[in-house]
């Protein structure tokens, strides 16, 4: 790497760690009072982990103590206020029991396993997101799209949403309902097979951009995801046949 790529990379965790903290607006971008996101949370311990694994590769340790540290107290800060016991599932932010799509992300990135209780209830509980097959990004409210949003309404299903918890349900052992919800959204594509940013189950059309760069990219992930996860449950599968049964 050359220096003056690294020495971005510090400037870049200098200011992360300066700020971290702060409240925004999330990975929707919402129009109302800025708040602790739990995905945002998410990404500052994805960002620290980046560094410390390129700062490993390239032999330069030398922020690694302060990354580690800022790393590991995002990683305690979300476990503990992203984290609703009621629900058994990570919401959309500190102190808030709505849900948000967005936290299906929490295996895809690594910051806990799949196989985690965490993480399996969560995605469990994003079964209440769901708009005939589909899943919304958060839970409208009736008279608005959400209370964090302000805009009456409602919208439609946003595609990616739907592949990530096509993605979640196949890392977590549920290969059978990953691959419906993926052949579902394979299903609404238009005639020259393109998706747009949402789809609306009630009136069958899509709306939003289109087509939609963020839903396509989200398509090729979860066919990888689900051809691996394939392989890997056939291996287990072989592996099982050729194991004496038990006297």
């Amino acid at each position: 790497m050359e220096p003056h790529m690294w020495s971005l990379v510090k400037h870049l965790i200098r200011h992360l760690r300066e700020h971290w903290r702060e409240p925004d607006q999330g990975l929707w971008e919402v129009r109302g009072a800025r708040r602790q996101f739990v995905h945002s949370k998410v990404m500052s311990w994805v960002a620290a982990e980046g560094a410390l694994r390129m700062g490993e590769l390239l032999g330069r340790n030398e922020c690694a103590p302060e990354w580690r540290a800022m790393r590991d107290e995002v990683h305690r800060e979300v476990c503990r206020e992203g984290w609703d016991e009621e629900r058994r599932s990570f919401t959309q932010s500190y102190g808030s029991p709505a849900l948000d799509a967005s936290a299906l992300l929490i295996p895809k990135v690594g910051f806990l396993l799949a196989d985690d209780p965490r993480v399996r209830d969560t995605v469990l509980a994003m079964r209440a997101l769901d708009n005939h097959g589909f899943v919304r990004r958060y839970a409208h409210n009736g008279s608005g799209v959400h209370g964090v949003d302000g805009m009456r309404g409602s919208e439609g299903t946003f595609v990616v949403c739907s592949l990530w918890y096509a993605d979640a349900l196949a890392a977590t052992g549920r290969l059978e309902e990953a691959g419906k919800t993926f052949e579902r959204v394979l299903d609404v594509r238009n005639d020259v097979g393109l998706l747009a940013e949402q789809w609306d189950p009630e009136c069958a059309r899509q709306l939003g951009n289109a087509p939609e760069a963020f839903s396509h990219i989200a398509l090729v992930e979860t066919a990888f995801a689900l051809r691996d996860a394939g392989v890997q449950e056939g291996r287990r599968t072989a592996v099982r046949s050729t194991m004496p049964e038990s006297p």
